[in-house]
């Protein structure tokens, strides 16, 4: 029975090909939301190698590959950044929020996430998110841009899932974004 796991892809030549391979899907797949963010990187005059190099390079970030099995099924980028004041204590209170703030002065973000469409209506991208946000334990924002309805969908019912509904949505210029804690802190 296959199933799915995710690794770190630094330093693994073969799942950085297959990302390059697949990253103008990625971008096609952005360009029917119309969000302006995500021009052909020709136009700006980057290339694919040039734009993953970037991630690569990236300390704060981790590339990661979504597996099924023994396949390349997707990728997400993690990011891991400054958390800024105003987002503090927004998933607990109080005290709990005072410890929490002294361990956790950053937030994990997805900059990235991808399931190939060969790959896609199997579950495969719920159980990848569910095991990174297991492996990356803390404050977490996930952002989708409100006119990519398909993503606004898959993460609401992804996040109100492994939260048990127990998030913060907001919406902000335009994009959703959803504010929580991941891992162990979680259940409390």
């Amino acid at each position: 029975m296959n199933q799915v796991s995710v690794r770190d892809s630094r330093g693994l030549r073969a799942d950085r090909r297959w990302i390059e391979s697949v990253y103008h899907e990625y971008l096609n797949d952005l360009a029917p939301a119309a969000t302006g963010i995500f021009p052909a990187l020709g136009e700006i005059g980057h290339r694919v190698p040039d734009q993953l190099a970037r991630w690569y390079a990236d300390p704060s970030s981790q590339v990661l590959t979504i597996l099924y099995g023994e396949q390349c099924a997707g990728f997400a980028m993690v990011v891991q950044r400054a958390r800024p004041p105003s987002a503090a204590g927004t998933e607990t209170s109080g005290a709990a929020a005072a410890a929490e703030g002294a361990e956790r002065a950053f937030e994990f973000s997805m900059g990235d996430f991808f399931i190939a469409r060969a790959w896609r209506r199997r579950g495969i991208g719920a159980q990848a998110v569910r095991l990174i946000l297991d492996r990356f334990t803390g404050p977490w924002l996930i952002t989708e841009h409100l006119r990519n309805a398909d993503a606004v969908k898959f993460w609401r019912r992804v996040v109100t899932s492994y939260t048990d509904g127990r998030y913060q949505e907001r919406i902000v210029n335009g994009e959703v974004h959803q504010r929580f804690v991941s891992g162990s802190r979680r259940s409390r």
